[in-house]
């Protein structure tokens, strides 16, 4: 069965359970699942009940799809997301993607946790992702590219969209929320990275660093969708002053910077 073929299964059966299109799809990042709470309702999908979506193994991520209203826009918000570390490939991590764009999504808000490498940033602060670097070797569009998708060679400068970047700012003005910009660069993981290796990343230009999110922008780009990317700043990675980090400690600091991405999200979409 062809990929376009496969997205259409896994679609259907979602317009099976939940009639309406969404007007953007929302990824929740590492340690801010209860962002779903602030979802008036309407269907809550295992993935397991989806055809060809994978398991989500990583720590904090439900496994779930949750369709319903957000900030009077209806939205299709995966609890829990697919990493290249966890063996599968580009075209399964970024599969949901290419699915929230056939029930209708024009937009991706996709969330992740993060090490700053900028030492002017602290830990629980967001960032705005303003353009991305992707050293996880390998990109989900290699391979035959399907017209129907999109593009063979789609244009990569305004990946993360001008105007949501501009709301973003304003609405974390708005708000009161320390919110920066900058740029993400994916690795694969899943170990955390060397001092060398911190050192490296924020010479060749990255702000922050993490092991998602770059393939589903390529992917959602790739679709002709708007991408708006925050990035949690969960651990501060200095590599002259670098301490161990625990996985509780960087879901505590994310869950504690949730209540300020929830605010940012449900604002921005109330706007699309």
């Amino acid at each position: 069965m062809s990929l376009y073929d496969q997205i259409e299964e896994a679609a259907s059966a979602i317009r099976a359970r939940w009639k309406h299109a969404p007007a953007a799809g929302i990824i929740l990042g590492t340690g801010l699942g209860k962002f779903a709470e602030d979802v008036q309702v309407d269907v809550t999908i295992p993935y397991g009940e989806i055809p060809h979506f994978p398991d989500s193994t990583a720590p904090t991520h439900k496994g779930q799809l949750v369709c319903g209203t957000l900030g009077g826009k209806k939205v299709a918000v995966m609890e829990g997301r697919f990493h290249f570390y966890e063996g599968y490939t580009m075209q399964q991590v970024t599969f949901p993607v290419r699915v929230m764009k056939a029930l209708g999504a024009s937009a991706l808000v996709v969330t992740n946790a993060c090490g700053g490498m900028n030492p002017q940033w602290g830990r629980g602060e967001i960032m705005l992702i303003e353009d991305h670097i992707n050293l996880l070797g390998d990109n989900p569009l290699i391979g035959p590219n399907d017209d129907r998708l999109g593009d063979r060679f789609p244009d990569m400068c305004n990946c993360y969209d001008r105007e949501l970047l501009k709301l973003g700012r304003l609405i974390a003005m708005q708000e009161q929320i320390v919110c920066h910009q900058g740029v993400f660069v994916a690795v694969s993981g899943p170990n955390l990275e060397t001092r060398a290796e911190y050192r490296f990343l924020r010479t060749i230009g990255a702000d922050v660093v993490g092991m998602s999110t770059v393939p589903e922008v390529i992917v959602a780009v790739h679709a002709r969708m708007r991408v708006l990317g925050l990035s949690v700043i969960t651990d501060v990675c200095l590599p002259d002053a670098l301490e161990p980090v625990s996985i509780p400690d960087i879901i505590a600091t994310a869950n504690e910077a949730e209540k300020k991405v929830r605010v940012l999200i449900r604002r921005v979409v109330a706007e699309l």
